[in-house]
């Protein structure tokens, strides 16, 4: 028996429930600044622990991935992120989960085809598209500078 496309999209809106956008959106907000005044607040205390600037720009995001990686590993920061939606998932808080979580699933495969092999299972096109795009930006920025 064949369904029509607009048959299956009739069905496909019956089953799926509305999704409160206005409410995941302010949630989203709200966790993701609660992630940038986390970060402020490391850098105002390193600051203040009289580590240099430079020292300072290493450390914050450091412990943000080393915070959220521990977090992953107890299980605690899925359970955030349910919650919090893309506020948690969309800062380096979400690149960090996304490098921990796959090679904590496959750790009983040992370090190499487990671990190894899926440390950057999600992260791994992000980072590839990422700096593919900046380096396609930066010559287009180069080209338009000689221009000039």
């Amino acid at each position: 028996m064949a369904v029509s496309k607009q048959e299956y999209d009739s069905m496909m809106k019956r089953a799926s429930p509305p999704s409160p956008k206005m409410k995941n959106t302010v949630k989203a907000f709200l966790s993701g600044g609660f992630v940038c005044a986390c970060g402020e607040g490391l850098y105002t205390a390193y600051r203040a622990l009289g580590i240099g600037e430079e020292g300072v720009r290493a450390l914050v995001p450091s412990t943000l991935i080393a915070v959220t990686a521990l977090l992953t590993a107890l299980g605690v920061f899925d359970k955030i992120a349910e919650q919090a939606g893309a506020g948690t998932l969309v800062p380096i808080t979400g690149f960090a989960n996304s490098v921990a979580a796959p090679a904590l699933e496959f750790q009983s495969e040992g370090r190499i085809m487990g671990t190894g092999a899926n440390l950057f299972k999600i992260a791994g096109p992000v980072l590839v598209y990422g700096n593919a795009a900046a380096v396609l930006y930066g010559v287009i920025y180069y080209m338009i500078q000689a221009v000039k």
